[in-house]
């Protein structure tokens, strides 16, 4: 048997060449199996980019009508007709009469200077109003005047411990946010938010005797059940509930 011969380096050289252009020719034909992998990579990123956008997309929301801000009955009037009452009827407010009760609420009377009817301390503006319904849940947005969907629920039988809750057409929250209070200690903190509501709730009082609604304000809440019907946050406290609607008949 005759021993193996070493290759030569030209022999090697051309081994080496001719695996190069194997390699080569290898390359190309994966191409398009790379451009069907980079397709579907594309597709996954663009599915994802898709669902990023529709996550932080603004909510649904409704536009309500301008509020009139004029007319009504005159102030002393008003004050001497302000009253709470426990009964009401069924009746809905119209989109027009929802808005003027937001906006006489803690609307914004000074669109330049993001003014409100109502102060707050600091002018921090720490209460958002969630209003309500048999229709559902919505929050009030004073600076677009609309109402966000929150919820499809009715939750009118969470937002007070009296009977009557359930037959008010319109039940607001009170939420104050205590991150908007963060400089202040905890005890400031319940202080302001309960203070600036109780400006709200008076504009709303105010707001109805001049309107020919009626009104109740509340403190007797199950506010666990409540707090987790409207999806809130730790750092955000109900304070107050306030039935608006329409006298019984």
């Amino acid at each position: 048997m005759k021993p193996v011969k070493s290759l030569s380096s030209k022999c090697l050289m051309g081994c080496l060449f001719g695996l190069l252009l194997l390699a080569g020719c290898k390359g190309e034909s994966s191409k398009p199996a790379k451009s069907a992998a980079a397709a579907v990579k594309a597709s996954a990123e663009a599915s994802v980019a898709a669902s990023l956008a529709a996550s932080v997309a603004p909510a649904v929301g409704v536009a309500l009508p301008p509020p009139k801000t004029t007319g009504g009955k005159p102030l002393m009037q008003a004050l001497s007709e302000r009253r709470t009452v426990r009964e009401y009827d069924s009746k809905m407010l119209s989109p027009q009469t929802m808005s003027n009760l937001l906006w006489a609420a803690f609307g914004v009377n000074r669109p330049k200077e993001k003014g409100r009817t109502a102060p707050s301390a600091h002018d921090v503006q720490e209460i958002s109003i969630y209003v309500v319904t048999e229709k559902g849940v919505s929050l009030y947005d004073p600076f677009a005047n609309r109402l966000v969907h929150v919820s499809n629920q009715d939750i009118r039988a969470l937002t007070g411990k009296q009977d009557f809750v359930i037959t008010a057409s319109v039940n607001l929250v009170y939420v104050s946010d205590h991150i908007k209070l963060a400089d202040d200690p905890e005890e400031y903190r319940r202080f302001y938010s309960a203070t600036d509501t109780g400006f709200i709730s008076q504009n709303v009082y105010l707001f109805c005797a001049s309107e020919g609604l009626v009104t109740m304000v509340r403190a007797y809440i199950d506010l666990p059940a409540l707090s987790k019907a409207l999806g809130l946050k730790k750092n955000q406290h109900i304070i107050l509930a306030q039935s608006v609607g329409y006298p019984k008949k």
